[in-house]
C-alpha cells in the first residue's frame, strides 16, 4: 500500500485545486502494483430507441408471451385468481411490469398469499462411464436419442436438452443454468408433459443419447413447496407523460446535459455510442470527467477490484439530452484484450 501514497497526496491535492484531473482516478481500478500499469476501462452506450412506454408498457391486447393473460384479465377485472411457483408477470419490484387498458396505466406485480406442497418426477442424467458399454443400458437395449430428431416427445427432450447442464457440470468449475436446472435435474412440474413422457413410465429408457454423450437416467419422486401468488394490478397514470416520468423515475440513473459537458468529454460520449471508448489507468481528464458525470465515481475514486459490492462490469440507463443509453462498463486486464 506504501506505493499507493504519493497518488494520493497528488488527488488530494488536486481536490483542493478544485481540478479532476487524471490523478483523480489514481485509486481507481488499479493493484498493489504500478498505478500507471492500470487495467483498461472500457465504456460502450447503446441508443435506447423511442419512449419508454415503448420499451416497458405493454398494450392489453398484446402482452408478452411469458406473461399469464388469464391472471391478467382476472386482475383487471378485479376477479380472484391466483399462480403457483410462477410469478404471473415475472415482475419485481426492482423490475416491474406495466399495461395500457383503456387509457390508464397499471403497474403489474404479485403477493404471495399461500404455500402448498407437491410432489414432482425429477429427472437426473449421469454420464456413462467411457470405459464401460455407452451404447447398452443393463439389459443390453441401445440408448434412445433425446435429440431434436429423436424419438422422444417434446417434453422428454426439453427435460433431456436442461438435465443435461446439470450433468455436464458435475466436476467442472463451470455451473449450470438455476432458474432452469432444479435439484440437479429437471423437475416436470407440468401435468401435460408428465402426460406425454416416455422417460417417467415404468418401462422407459434407462439411457439416452444427447450431444454425443451417453446419459444414465434417474427419475426420482421429490417433494417441492411453492408459493401462490396473488396478480395486483395498480393504476399508476393516466397520460403517457406521467407514465415517462414515473418509468424515468424506475429505469433511469444519472442524467447528463451538453452543457454539463467539455468538449472533449462530449466527444468521448459520443465516440461511445454504438461502439466503444477504452483507456488504460490513469485516465485523463476528460474521461474522468464523464466517468464522474455518469456516476461511474467506483471506477474513479475507489479500489473497483477491492471494494465490497462493487463488480467490474456494470450496466446501467442514462439519459444524455432528450435521449435514453444503456450504459455499460467493463475492466480489463492485459491478458483479457
Amino acid at each position: 500500500m506504501d506505493e499507493l501514497a504519493p497518488s494520493r497526496r497528488r488527488f488530494l491535492a488536486g481536490a483542493l485545486a478544485g481540478g479532476i484531473g487524471a490523478a483523480a482516478g489514481c485509486l481507481g481500478t488499479g493493484s498493489d502494483g504500478d498505478a500507471a500499469d492500470g487495467p483498461e476501462l472500457r465504456l460502450s452506450l447503446s441508443r435506447v430507441g423511442g419512449s419508454l412506454r415503448d420499451r416497458y408498457v405493454h398494450g392489453r391486447d398484446d402482452p408478452p408471451e411469458e406473461w399469464d393473460e388469464a391472471a391478467l384479465d382476472a386482475v383487471l377485472a378485479g376477479e380472484p385468481y391466483a399462480t403457483q411457483h410462477r410469478k404471473p408477470f415475472f415482475a419485481t419490484p426492482d423490475d416491474p411490469a406495466y399495461v395500457l387498458r383503456d387509457g390508464t396505466y397499471y403497474e403489474l406485480g404479485s403477493v404471495v398469499v399461500d404455500e402448498v406442497a407437491e410432489t414432482y418426477p425429477v429427472l437426473r442424467l449421469f454420464e456413462v462411464d467411457s470405459d464401460g458399454d455407452s451404447s447398452a443400458g443393463d439389459d443390453g437395449e441401445s440408448a434412445v436419442d433425446a435429440g431434436e430428431d429423436g424419438d422422444l416427445p417434446e417434453a422428454d427432450r426439453r427435460a433431456v436438452h436442461i438435465a443435461h447442464f446439470a450433468a455436464r457440470s458435475r466436476g467442472d468449475v463451470g455451473g449450470y443454468p438455476v432458474g432452469l436446472v432444479q435439484r440437479g435435474g429437471y423437475a416436470y412440474r407440468n401435468e401435460t408433459a408428465r402426460a406425454e413422457s416416455v422417460l417417467l413410465d415404468d418401462d422407459g429408457p434407462d439411457r439416452v443419447t444427447y450431444r454425443d454423450s451417453t446419459y444414465r437416467v434417474e427419475i426420482e419422486r421429490e417433494r417441492f413447496h411453492e408459493a401462490v401468488y396473488r396478480p395486483t394490478a395498480e393504476a399508476v397514470a393516466e397520460s403517457p407523460e406521467r407514465v415517462e416520468a414515473i418509468l424515468r423515475a424506475t429505469f433511469v440513473g444519472p442524467r447528463v446535459e451538453r452543457d454539463d459537458l467539455s468538449d472533449e468529454a462530449d466527444r468521448i460520449l459520443r465516440r461511445a455510442v454504438g461502439d466503444e471508448y477504452a483507456e488504460t489507468h490513469p485516465y485523463s481528464d476528460a474521461y474522468v470527467e464523464l466517468l464522474r458525470a455518469i456516476d461511474a465515481r467506483p471506477y474513479v475514486d475507489g479500489n473497483i477490484r477491492k471494494d465490497a459490492g462493487v463488480g467490474v462490469n456494470e450496466e446501467e440507463m442514462i439519459s444524455y439530452g432528450e435521449e435514453y443509453y444503456e450504459r455499460y462498463l467493463r475492466i480489463l486486464d492485459e491478458e483479457d484484450n
